[in-house]
């Protein structure tokens, strides 16, 4: 069965038809850049871009990076317009898309979702966060395999600042970090979680995930297993999907 999945993040707009059998790309994902400002108009002509380029016609899930209730409403937006507060993002994207069914869920709730069943959380108990470093920080939370929604733990403070602003994969190219010294604020920033939530088990993700063995050894001091994401980048593309299909 395929579905087709949306990644909508910062710098970039990516989506992919799912095979939901195997939790995986059924094609070679297409990307356009996120534009700036990132206002709900322009990321709509974005996502409308990714889809034609396939020619889909049927449900469509699509992640945002923020809080998004009811499948539908945006709350929070801190790495794309302001504009999005508000915005019935359903009912936005199902127009500009000649109204297909269209889910909306939070970015790293759908990775978590992915990498739970498929990837490096499947069949695990307790607790597990999954924490996605790009232009921000995301997380998704799970009790027993049950999805805590919209935890948005990036925005935890660390140092006085939101925690993304210090230790997000952004805060490194900006900042121009080696990668040992991010690694530091990386391992503050968990070791900052892990005293909140005491998890068994820490996931890692984004785009950074794909470089795991240039930071991950150098993480120390914290108790919970610390291992990449296995679906990587795609995890939110294949978690979309898989919502779309939940929710219809």
């Amino acid at each position: 069965m395929q579905i087709f999945g949306v990644d909508i993040g910062g710098s970039g707009i990516k989506g992919a038809p799912v095979d939901l059998d195997r939790g995986d790309l059924a094609e070679e994902r297409f990307k356009v850049l996120t534009p700036h400002p990132a206002t709900p108009d322009g990321v709509a002509d974005g996502v409308k871009q990714v889809i034609d380029h396939f020619g889909w016609t049927g449900p469509v899930g699509l992640t945002f990076p923020g809080v998004v209730t009811d499948g539908s409403h945006i709350r929070t937006a801190a790495n794309v317009d302001k504009s999005w507060i508000d915005t019935d993002a359903r009912a936005l994207f199902s127009e500009r898309l000649g109204d297909l069914p269209v889910t909306v869920v939070n970015d790293a709730d759908a990775a978590g979702v992915a990498e739970m069943h498929f990837g490096a959380g499947k069949d695990r108990r307790g607790t597990v966060i999954l924490l996605t470093f790009g232009t921000g920080i995301g997380s998704a939370v799970f009790v027993d395999g049950v999805l805590v929604p919209n935890t948005e733990l990036g925005h935890l403070e660390l140092h006085g600042h939101d925690a993304e602003k210090r230790a997000s994969s952004k805060a490194k190219e900006d900042g121009e970090l080696n990668w040992e010294h991010w690694a530091h604020r990386v391992q503050k920033y968990l070791e900052h979680v892990e005293m909140l939530f005491s998890p068994d088990l820490f996931i890692i993700g984004g785009g950074v995930s794909r470089k795991s063995q240039k930071f991950l050894h150098l993480i120390e001091g914290v108790k919970a297993e610390l291992v990449p994401a296995q679906l990587q980048n795609n995890a939110g593309i294949v978690g979309a999907a898989m919502r779309a299909v939940e929710k219809g």
